[in-house]
């Protein structure tokens, strides 16, 4: 059974995704085969496992997902791996509603992983034995089973911390000052991927050099997953389209599965190159539309998407995808003529509008007889015509505009919610998709 480890930190900011990925690619460069995760409705994160370790990282949410979900998905994607290494989201026990749900511990106690803290100890000695000691203590089920020292100032200031913290914890590496070697961030988050040269070799020298990595592996203990039963795929009989270049990047590698689970191929295109993909559906997700509106506001795709959701083909959009969707995109001042499918306009604001967990009430119950649960985050308004209909009431978050969310025309669906295909009806836009290929 593969053996794994959730790499937690005490708080958001003390490194955990910089020692995770060191991690990842330490153990990558001694040829292991490293199945990364990540706590969290996070897009930008997993990119990096999935450039560092070569296999696409899953998002474990167990609020979107629930506990069995999160045990399907590493039981379908872990069997041939040598290790799972799963990263943490903020600190250790934060979820959602100060509850655990959702948090870094529920996704370890709910997998039965051992959980290495990542503690940034800059500017503190003895106190970090009292923060080890209350994460240790504060729920018996999360067992806390190494320490790793981050932003550690000098030997002299590792020897001062590590005397300091109970024997009963190893501590399996500290780690000194080092900017080069961290991911700058920007408004939604840190760089993606793509936009980042990587130096594997560079980060698993480092790691070697400050982690006890022979340690690290001899903490890793089996996941505790469910058997399931693979029933195979059925021969692929439509085509949906996924945008995929630099302006939408944010996707679940399990909403690609889904789509491939229910019979559709799935091809990747490039708005911003301007092509039009032969298919029966397309999904535009979220990304950074405003960074290349000028690219978009004149691409051959921009200019045809009206045409082709007139005609009726499947469109599912989220949050991004919405922006691209609009008439125009305000920008600093500057407005942009983009896809004009749906009856709205949208514009780039300087403060944050929307952020965090969502469940929608469908409008339609053809469309789902349950509530879709997501997220969002974003920094713009949209401004929707006075007929404009929706597909959501928000149960929780805020949506387009007046807790409704989810724009619809004609087979058009496009919102700031991002989905999981855990409650996302999947089926029905894939229904969707094969009748319209049938037209």
């Amino acid at each position: 059974m593969t053996k794994g480890i959730l790499i937690a930190g005490t708080h958001s900011g003390v490194g955990k995704t910089t020692v995770s990925m060191g991690i990842m690619a330490a153990l990558k460069h001694r040829q292991l085969k490293v199945q990364p995760y990540k706590v969290g409705p996070d897009y930008i994160d997993p990119s990096h496992h999935t450039a560092i370790c070569g296999r696409p990282s899953r998002n474990l949410d167990t609020y979107m997902m629930g506990t069995g979900g999160i045990g399907q998905t590493v039981a379908r994607t872990a069997a041939d791996a040598d290790i799972v290494v799963v990263e943490g989201v903020m600190g250790l026990f934060d979820g959602i509603d100060s509850t655990e749900i959702a948090s870094s511990a529920h996704v370890a106690k709910t997998l039965d992983l051992p959980v290495i803290l990542v503690i940034n100890v800059h500017g503190m000695s003895r106190s970090a034995a009292a923060l080890l000691k209350g994460y240790s203590e504060f729920d018996p089920e999360v067992r806390i089973a190494g320490v790793i020292l981050n932003q550690v100032g000098s030997p002299r200031h590792a020897e001062l911390v590590k005397n300091s913290l109970p024997n009963d914890i190893p501590i399996v590496g500290t780690i000194p000052r080092r900017k080069d070697i961290e991911v700058p961030s920007r408004h939604l988050g840190l760089y993606m991927a793509h936009e980042k040269d990587y130096n594997t070799e560079e980060m698993a020298t480092f790691i070697e050099e400050n982690v006890d990595l022979d340690a690290v592996l001899e903490l890793a203990e089996p996941c505790s997953i469910p058997e399931i039963e693979d029933t195979g795929r059925p021969g692929p009989d439509i085509r949906i389209g996924i945008a995929r270049d630099p302006a939408f990047c944010f996707y679940y590698q399990d909403m690609f599965d889904a789509f491939r689970d229910y019979g559709a191929e799935v091809v990747f295109f490039s708005p911003m190159a301007g092509e039009v993909p032969d298919v029966d559906g397309i999904y535009l997700g979220g990304g950074y539309p405003e960074l290349y509106a000028e690219t978009l506001e004149s691409s051959e795709t921009t200019r045809k998407l009206k045409g082709l959701a007139a005609d009726g083909l499947p469109i599912y959009a989220e949050c991004g995808g919405l922006l691209y969707l609009c008439g125009t995109y305000e920008i600093d001042g500057r407005t942009y003529k983009l896809a004009d499918v749906v009856p709205a306009n949208t514009r780039m604001t300087n403060s944050l509008k929307a952020l965090g967990y969502t469940e929608a009430r469908p409008l339609d119950k053809n469309f789902s007889a349950h509530n879709i649960r997501g997220h969002e985050f974003h920094y713009s308004l949209t401004e929707c015509d006075r007929d404009a209909r929706f597909a959501y009431e928000m149960l929780r978050g805020k949506g387009i505009q007046d807790g409704f969310d989810g724009l619809v025309e004609h087979n058009t669906l496009a919102g700031y919610m991002h989905s999981h295909p855990a409650s996302f009806p999947v089926e029905k836009f894939v229904q969707k998709c094969r009748q319209y290929r049938r037209q």
